[in-house]
Parts: structure tokens; sequence; C-alpha cells
């Protein structure tokens, strides 16, 4: 997406000659492992990693959601979103311009964004992290209380520790966007938004049909960001029906 970082942008150079030439090549060193090698050329090679540099996102992924709100458009100004495994915090900072938690977007409301992680996360500015295992029971109850309310949108680039076997891999952040969705069920405002990283692989039906129920929109997209190499999409869940107790609890007036 980011012109003239290609190889072939340097002026003169019609003909294609040196084309590769321009290309970064790194040199395995004594002890360097091929395949740290071969993701090192890959990382400094990629336009997106160039373009996060340049434009001052913690890295490539913030791209990935920027390009999934300009199509489904749910990062608005006002919302109230959790960002699950938040670092290093790209999608933070991404969802912070969008739903206007600095109140920089004169007359636009001014939503909130709630990062939470295993692990500490710089500081992020209008964003509020949060040390927490989104999976610890109360969970769902702490990020409300943070929150000082329901969420609009939870969202998720997590994934599971590599096993190196890819069938394992796959049940593994399979298993892991379900527990992603449960929590969202808790915390989501009706009409909410679910976003998450999931692996194609033949595995997901059950979390499909999950969705599927609990939404009134559901689609799988793999936005340009996402290397065409990787087995990685998103699932883009809309319009939350809400939780059938609560539900009903609000037609009894209990609520």
């Amino acid at each position: 997406m980011a012109k003239g970082t290609g190889a072939g942008s340097a002026k003169g150079n019609t003909s294609g000659r040196g084309q590769r030439d321009l290309k970064v090549r790194v040199k395995t060193a004594k002890g360097r492992k091929m395949s740290s090698k071969l993701w090192l050329e890959r990382q400094l090679n990629d336009p997106y990693v160039a373009r996060a540099k340049r434009e001052g996102y913690r890295g490539r992924a913030a791209y990935k959601i920027l390009e999934l709100d300009d199509k489904y458009r749910f990062l608005v100004p006002g919302a109230r979103v959790v960002d699950l495994g938040c670092a290093p915090g790209g999608w933070c900072q991404v969802a912070v311009a969008r739903v206007n938690a600095l109140g920089e977007k004169g007359g636009k409301s001014v939503g909130r964004v709630l990062g939470v992680d295993l692990q500490e996360v710089d500081a992020i500015a209008g964003a509020e992290i949060h040390v927490l295992d989104f999976l610890e029971e109360g969970a769902d109850q702490k990020v409300k209380d943070w929150l000082g309310g329901r969420a609009d949108v939870v969202m998720s680039d997590m994934a599971a520790a590599s096993s190196g076997h890819k069938n394992t891999d796959h049940l593994r952040i399979v298993a892991l966007v379900e527990a992603a969705a449960a929590f969202a069920f808790d915390v989501l405002e009706p009409g909410g938004t679910f976003v998450a990283k999931v692996l194609a692989g033949g595995a997901e039906l059950e979390m499909q049909t999950m969705l599927k129920k609990n939404f009134t929109k559901v689609a799988n997209v793999k936005p340009p960001a996402s290397r065409s190499d990787s087995s990685e999409k998103f699932v883009v869940a809309q319009g939350f029906r809400g939780r059938p107790d609560e539900t009903a609890e609000d037609a009894d007036g209990d609520l």
C-alpha cells in the first residue's frame, strides 16, 4: 500500500536492472539459523514494517485493524473498546485515534480504550492499560468496572504460542478465540462488535456457529496487511444480540 517503498522505486531505473541489488539482503552470520535470517530479511523488506516506523505505530499489525475498520466501521467516535492481549499496543494506538479517546476531534463524542495483557505494556496516550489474564475469574467484572460500563467493541489479535505443529496450533488459536468470544459475551453492549484473529484450518465451524447465533452479522476476511503466506484471517462479528438471561431481565423491567 505504501507507494515508493518497493525495490523498483529508484529514479531512472526503467529497465529493471539493479532492482535485486536494491532489495535488502541479510547475510547468514555464523550460528544464525536460516529461519531467523529469512524472518529478518522479510521484516526489512516489508513495506508495512517501514510504514509503521514512519507513521509511529508499534508494529505492522496496526494496519490490519485499520483496514478492517475502514471496511466495517466499528471504531467510531465515542465507542468504548477493549483490546485483549494488547501488546505491543498497535491496535490500541489505532483505536485511540478512531474513537476520539483524546478528545481531539472537536464536536465528536469521546471514546475509551482499555488494553489488557499478561505482560506490562508501555503507556499509550489515550489508552488505559492493565496487566490482566482475561481468563481469570472475575476478569469481565474488572473490565466493566474500569470502563464504567459495558464495551462497544472487544477485539483480539492474540495467537497461542506456536508448537511447530500446524494442526495443534490451529486448535489452540480456535480455543483462544472461543474464550475471547465468551469474554465478549460478558462485557459487550447489545449491538456491539467482536473482532479476532483466527487461523484457517477447518476446525472453526463450531466457533462460527456460536458467533452467528450471538451476532446479526459475521464476516471472515483477510485484510491486505495480512501476509499472503500466512493462514491468518479475521472474524468480524457485529450486532451482538445480548445475553439471553439479560434480554429476559430487560423485558421484565428488572434492570
